[in-house]
């Protein structure tokens, strides 16, 4: 099959419509207070608490479960493992679309977009590690676009660039890992320079590793969850091969993603014994953090495993769900909840409304964009010209 069944054309009423449509336009009237009233007027945010839900959510979390991009890409690519080759354009189009709108939500937290290209190309500040995950996140944003060109191309009918593009994909893979390394690892190094702000439960020398360890488990959930969603939406868009391979995609991720939290539960729990942090345990942030571990990690872990055993899909998606939710939480922890934890609870940081709704503006317009582009262009099918030619 070249291209997916087309049922017909469907009512532009429709109820996601209709919903998206309503909080896209919500966005677009508090991005204008946002714009015009200045940051203090729509935030919460103070001189103890600079980083709150946009940091937190929008660049944290979707940094991170942006990350099946490099995964996928990784096993197919650089692994050799050709059975994710059908996976592979939804999560770099899933990524791209991630971190661009990572870019896109940090103007609203950052202020004056026009002044973007200042930290790169105008004044560096090259001791700074904001300045490498800038770097590395406009390198890698680039290696995303030009990875997701090919389906471009072959939607637009331009054969010969297309062509060019497809020889640089190993390239392009091996420098998207690279980059990825580098900035995931050093959003978590950013919190290390807080000892006294950030609970000791949370707080480790080795935060690096546990964003990069923990990104790896986030992005194969994220494919399986996007694919899952993807499957009963745009059912309609997927051509034979795509189906065929979808179960033992998830069988593939779902092995290797029970593998992955395992040893981030390890090297976690390494880092509370290095620390000597066992007393903490029996506080109420312990509580919390035993609550992400146990039921965030330890739990989707086993449900991986045990999916994996039974040839379960079913639960392996629900584990796919809890990992992302997991992964959510513990950028909440780091980000917001156990950041200043010894501040009176006047002086703690919760999102304002208006936070919260851009942050749910942006959520709706990645999802609105990539049902737009997945229901044109060839995502979850081969053109028909470049059939097998991966």
């Amino acid at each position: 099959m070249s291209t997916p069944a087309n049922n017909g054309p469907k009512s532009a009423f429709n109820t996601f419509n209709l919903v998206a449509g309503a909080i896209l336009v919500m966005g677009l009237v508090l991005s204008v207070l946002r714009f015009t009233q200045g940051i203090g007027p729509v935030t919460n945010l103070d001189d103890n608490n600079p980083w709150g839900i946009w940091i937190g959510f929008d660049l944290l979390c979707g940094v991170a479960l942006a990350a099946g991009g490099y995964t996928t890409s990784a096993a197919c690519y650089i692994f050799g493992l050709k059975r994710f080759h059908s996976a592979v354009r939804p999560a770099i189009l899933t990524a791209f679309l991630g971190y661009a709108l990572v870019v896109f939500a940090l103007q609203y937290d950052l202020g004056r977009p026009w002044r973007l290209p200042y930290p790169i190309f105008v004044s560096q500040g090259t001791t700074s590690l904001l300045f490498e995950v800038g770097l590395c996140v406009m390198l890698y944003l680039t290696v995303l676009f030009i990875e997701f060109t090919p389906a471009m191309f072959e939607w637009l009918g331009w054969k010969k660039i297309r062509k060019v593009v497809v020889k640089l994909t190993l390239v392009l893979t091996i420098f998207g890992v690279v980059l990825s390394t580098l900035h995931q690892s050093s959003l978590g190094a950013l919190y290390t320079i807080a000892p006294s702000k950030l609970h000791p439960l949370w707080y480790s020398p080795y935060m690096p590793l546990y964003f990069f360890v923990s990104s790896i488990a986030a992005g194969m959930s994220m494919v399986i969850f996007e694919g899952s969603m993807s499957h009963k939406k745009l059912h309609r868009m997927m051509d034979e091969e795509y189906l065929k391979h979808h179960d033992s995609v998830v069988f593939g991720f779902g092995k290797a993603a029970s593998l992955v939290l395992f040893g981030y539960f390890f090297i976690k729990t390494m880092g509370v014994a290095y620390d000597n942090n066992w007393h903490y345990l029996a506080s109420g942030y312990g509580l919390v953090f035993l609550t992400e571990m146990l039921g965030f990690v330890a739990l989707p872990c086993f449900l991986y495993a045990v999916g994996v055993r039974d040839r379960n899909l079913g639960l392996i998606k629900k584990a796919a769900i809890i990992t992302v939710l997991g992964i959510v939480f513990n950028r909440f922890n780091v980000s917001m909840i156990a950041f200043n934890y010894h501040l009176p609870a006047a002086d703690r940081y919760f999102p304002s409304m208006t936070e919260i709704g851009i942050s749910v503006f942006i959520v709706t317009l990645g999802v609105v964009i990539f049902r737009f582009i997945t229901t044109r262009m060839p995502i979850f099918f081969e053109h028909s010209d470049y059939k097998g030619d991966h």
